[in-house]
């Protein structure tokens, strides 16, 4: 049973529309939410990103957890927090221990995981032994002395994040060392096959901490699950390689835009979608990203209204602001999701009332054409 903590929750940071898909982000051993910061911006764009610090861990307090931690009690300080946010259900993608916490969330939680990345992580931490005397150092000496060798496990050769550093430096080395407690009582080998998230792993190519071959042991596990090596990256891959890690996780994540652009193509028809795909440029990338993830993927996908009273919506408003061209599209539109001519003649005659006469005349006379351009095609 998941412990659910009392009073106090994990520092966080969100960011993004309040109404896009919920995304949480979960960190490593000995860093902080800093760890994200080169990937969160980017993922905000489509989803509302929540990144959060461990106990002891930059902004969160030390007490959250005690000696003896595990990973189930990290998970059950999530669902806290995602609770708190009002969220029932979201993505994940977490490093290190935070790829564990995602683990354990989508192998005893299934009903709140919608989809999960781990990162530079593994289904267990090579036994309890080093743990333990990693854990019985820090609580005896502080954090001083391990932070000197964290550019070397966390790093390759030449590269450094100094906030990254002094995050280890100054954590609460007694909420470390249960962290520590926690790494080496975790192994979730056994319950990988019931984990139905869909599921991405993502391995540091130079990583010694949890080389490829621990993420190739989960991605074998778990049905369905990828794996991604990146090149030139060690334990922190956001941090080293964030542009690689963020393709990944777009990827990955993408799924809104994916369900926008199934929507798009049967209000909008094939013909034209593939049109708009053939002009699309880098410069105009984001653009379409956008038009298919959230006018597609999340307002005509909403279920309050239905697609026939979303195209009457949108026939008047295309009538107001005289876009003419885009509203011979919606009138094809609109005779997809079931409206007949003569409802297309109201909603038109509608607009001449509100929206001005001349503005209704050219719109009819755009409808006229599309219409009768049907009827030439039908026979």
């Amino acid at each position: 049973m998941t412990t659910q903590p009392t009073g106090k929750q994990l520092h966080h940071r969100a960011e993004g529309s309040p109404t896009a898909p919920p995304l949480f982000l979960g960190p490593s051993l000995g860093t902080s939410m800093a760890l994200w910061d080169k990937v969160a911006p980017e993922l905000s764009i489509t989803h509302r990103v929540v990144r959060w610090d461990l106990p002891g861990h930059g902004g969160s307090p030390a007490d959250l957890i005690g000696p003896g931690a595990t990973v189930d009690e990290l998970a059950g300080l999530v669902l806290s927090l995602a609770d708190s946010l009002g969220i029932d259900r979201f993505s994940y993608a977490g490093v290190s221990l935070g790829g564990a916490v995602g683990l354990h969330l989508a192998a005893h939680h299934p009903e709140r995981v919608e989809s999960l990345a781990v990162i530079c992580s593994s289904a267990h931490f090579n036994g309890s032994k080093p743990w333990q005397e990693r854990a019985a150092l820090v609580r005896a000496e502080g954090l001083a002395g391990l932070a000197e060798s964290a550019n070397s496990r966390w790093f390759t050769p030449g590269f450094t994040v100094p906030e990254l550093v002094e995050d280890h430096r100054t954590a609460d080395p007694d909420a470390y060392a249960a962290c520590c407690d926690a790494l080496g009582a975790f192994d979730i080998r056994e319950r990988l096959p019931r984990i139905a998230a869909p599921a991405l792993l993502v391995a540091g190519r130079e990583d010694p901490a949890t080389p490829p071959a621990h993420l190739r042991e989960i991605a074998d596990a778990v049905p369905g699950a990828a794996l991604t090596e990146i090149p030139r990256a060690s334990h922190l891959a956001p941090a080293e390689q964030p542009e690689a890690v963020l393709t990944a996780l777009r990827a990955h994540f993408g799924g809104g835009a994916r369900r926008g652009m199934d929507v798009r193509r049967e209000v909008l028809g094939d013909a034209h979608v593939d049109r708009a795909q053939a002009r699309q440029s880098p410069f105009t990338a984001r653009f379409q990203d956008f038009i298919s993830r959230y006018a597609w993927g999340e307002i005509w996908t909403d279920p309050t209204l239905s697609r026939r009273e979303r195209s009457l919506i949108t026939l008047t408003a295309l009538v107001a602001h005289g876009h003419y061209d885009e509203l011979a599209m919606h009138v094809r539109a609109a005779r997809r999701n079931g409206l007949t001519p003569e409802e297309i003649g109201a909603v038109l005659l509608q607009s001449a009332v509100y929206c001005g006469v001349p503005a209704a005349n050219s719109a009819f006379a755009v409808a006229q054409r599309v219409l009768s351009e049907e009827d030439e095609a039908t026979g």
